[in-house]
């Protein structure tokens, strides 16, 4: 019988050195063809959930994506306010190594910055570029080729996002501290 560690299962649970982010949008604007920030997920190194919660946008939504970012209107009623979710976010994220796929687009969705010595971000690594030959890899391409897992097919999951995105830097570590 295996004993469990439960110092260690704790320890799993906790912010430590290094977060994954990852958000959903709607689409605001004419015709819904600007994207606002809807709902923000940050797990661990191990996966697990920091934060995940709706969040209100702050302008009128036209779109709301559905299909791709699992939001609707259901999910505004107990969303947080804005200036919250970019508080709390960067209370996470201070003096942590952030890891992310095209995580400026999150960032730049938050108003918030992060420095680029403590970020690392799946989508310019250049191992994982040659999968889409040198431009952007798809998160959903590299978790199926590296990982050996289907994500995104139906509607997206920021969690489900995040976890992936956590697992890959994880297999790569060493080669990602050289770049």
């Amino acid at each position: 019988i295996l004993e469990v560690n439960h110092s260690d299962s704790e320890r799993r649970k906790h912010a430590g050195k290094y977060v994954s982010l990852d958000c959903e949008f709607v689409g605001v604007g004419p015709e819904g063809s600007e994207s606002a920030l809807a709902r923000v997920s940050i797990v661990n190194f191990y996966g697990h959930v920091l934060l995940d919660t709706f969040v209100r946008p702050l302008e009128k939504v036209v779109d709301w994506r559905t299909r791709v970012s699992g939001v609707t209107p259901a999910h505004m009623k107990n969303a947080i306010l804005f200036k919250e979710a970019q508080k709390t976010t960067s209370d996470i994220l201070k003096n942590r190594i952030l890891i992310g796929h095209a995580v400026y687009h999150d960032l730049k969705a938050l108003l918030l910055s992060h420095p680029s010595s403590m970020t690392r971000d799946t989508s310019l690594f250049p191992p994982f570029r040659a999968y889409a030959k040198g431009k952007t890899p798809s998160l959903k391409k590299l978790s199926q080729q590296i990982l050996g897992k289907e994500i995104q097919k139906n509607e997206h999951s920021s969690i489900e996002d995040a976890r992936a995105t956590v697992v890959l830097y994880r297999l790569y570590k060493k080669d990602f501290e050289k770049f």
